[in-house]
């Protein structure tokens, strides 16, 4: 799934934050200095000041572009954007102050001064959170992995135009020459990774986004990007180079490039935003539960079992990235080993393992399976950013490793800890390919409506014991 690269007010709300914390904080020490703290307390003028400068300053938020691009802007440009914004609070709060004609209750000294300790403190917290923000988008995994296929003449100056830019949501970390054999060799410090005829074994690996800039017919570009689709990829088309009809399509910025995006799905900044809000208020509340949980059961794994308290387990994420999981242990130490003894009696026909009346599985195991309780310490994986609460069934690096190309659609956004196949029945669910189908549906039908939906048909499966076993 892919989030779309626009400058909302969501996508920038740290600095609306922290910018509205500056205005209030300069206006309450300047009115302190220049008039004393038990005046300030007893003048009702100036309390409902702090009211009037956040409204002011939200509503030129929203509506200005004060902070496009931010994180590429220079010095300069950064000092005349903050001038511009405190002059434009300044001169509303003046016209309010002058239409309700107030201006008497107030003294002009306090304002101007607050101009200026705003705009300097401003200026000063851009620059400190935008460095803090440009190091942790250097070194974030989070960053889409773009993998650029073009033909060789054109290869050097589409990567230029790739790279032109600094601190974008993308890192370029491969290339294929599309019309020649160039793999080992690398262009600009990005290495050619795979050839013509590997481009599909390679995009199993860690990839989330291709760029076509290759001119070849628009039959051979069409079977290309519906490998990718299927594969869940978003695709990037340079503008030129295509003109068919796509779904969910629109035109972007790629750096400099000019591109058509297609993806099975896209999300805007505000549902990623809520998505990740019910995810962190979701973790806390769950950690809440895991650490009552781990009272109660916590000693009887113990007893039952002696060994850790917790499992965790290498799982794959979000296109190919790897995370610890973490659950209950609801099996004996040695189960790991035991599971290629047990192979002959899995019931699932594909790419995972489960059987009835498992004898790795330790007498309280059943218990808290069967209600899901193990599942509970993956709060802190969803708290962490690795799963989401609603997502596809995260795979074992062995599973993963056997996945055929169609398989990766199921990892094209992140693994969650209930899903459409949980709440469909897991249990009477024994094909592997069944259980890509059903996460399909979910990426292709995705919205927050149905993350609620299923969650609260999670809470009723797990009540009801149904298909956890």
């Amino acid at each position: 799934m892919y989030q779309k690269d626009n400058n909302s007010i969501i996508k920038h709300l740290d600095f609306i934050i922290l910018d509205a914390l500056v205005i209030e904080l300069s206006f309450f020490l300047i009115t302190i200095i220049r008039q004393g703290f038990g005046n300030v307390l007893k003048n009702p003028s100036y309390n409902l000041m702090y009211g009037i400068f956040l409204i002011v300053h939200l509503s030129i938020a929203v509506s200005s572009q004060m902070y496009q691009d931010i994180l590429r802007r220079g010095y300069l440009v950064e000092m005349k954007k903050v001038i511009e914004h405190n002059i434009l609070v300044m001169i509303i709060i003046f016209s309010l102050m002058f239409l309700s004609k107030t201006q008497i209750s107030y003294s002009r000294s306090v304002f101007l001064l607050t101009w200026l300790s705003s705009t300097v403190f401003m200026y000063a917290v851009h620059l400190i959170w935008k460095n803090i923000m440009r190091k942790k988008l250097r070194s974030s995994t989070e960053r889409s992995h773009l993998l650029l296929i073009s033909d060789s003449e054109t290869l050097e100056y589409c990567l230029g135009k790739l790279k032109e830019k600094k601190y974008q949501s993308y890192k370029v970390t491969g290339l294929i020459v599309y019309d020649k054999t160039a793999k080992g060799a690398s262009y600009q410090e990005i290495p050619v990774v795979a050839d013509r005829d590997e481009i599909f074994e390679y995009t199993l690996a860690q990839v989330d986004e291709v760029l076509l800039n290759i001119n070849v017919s628009e039959a051979e570009r069409t079977n290309l990007i519906d490998r990718f689709l299927e594969m869940g990829v978003t695709v990037h088309i340079q503008l030129n180079l295509s003109e068919q009809e796509l779904p969910n399509s629109y035109v972007e910025q790629i750096g400099e490039c000019s591109v058509l995006t297609t993806s099975i799905k896209t999300a805007s900044t505000l549902q990623v935003f809520i998505k990740r809000t019910m995810d962190i208020l979701g973790g806390l509340v769950g950690l809440l539960g895991t650490g009552i949980l781990m009272v109660i059961f916590g000693p009887i794994i113990y007893i039952q079992s002696p060994g850790p308290i917790f499992f965790t387990q290498t799982r794959v994420g979000k296109n190919g990235r790897k995370f610890r999981i973490y659950k209950f242990r609801s099996m004996y130490m040695d189960a790991e080993e035991r599971k290629k003894e047990l192979m002959e009696q899995n019931k699932m026909n594909g790419l995972m393992f489960k059987m009835d009346d498992d004898p790795r599985i330790i007498p309280i195991g059943k218990f808290i399976r069967k209600f899901s309780i193990d599942e509970f310490p993956q709060f802190w994986n969803v708290l962490k950013g690795d799963m989401s609460l609603v997502g596809t069934r995260p795979p074992t690096v062995d599973e993963y490793e056997q996945y055929d190309s169609h398989h990766k659609v199921r990892l094209s956004i992140k693994p969650g800890l209930t899903g459409m196949w949980q709440v469909s029945g897991r249990s009477d669910i024994t094909d592997f390919d069944d259980v890509v189908k059903l996460d399909n549906q979910y990426i292709r039908e995705w919205s927050i409506r149905l993350d609620i939906k299923i969650l609260l048909e999670t809470v009723g499966a797990v009540l009801r014991s149904k298909g956890s076993v």
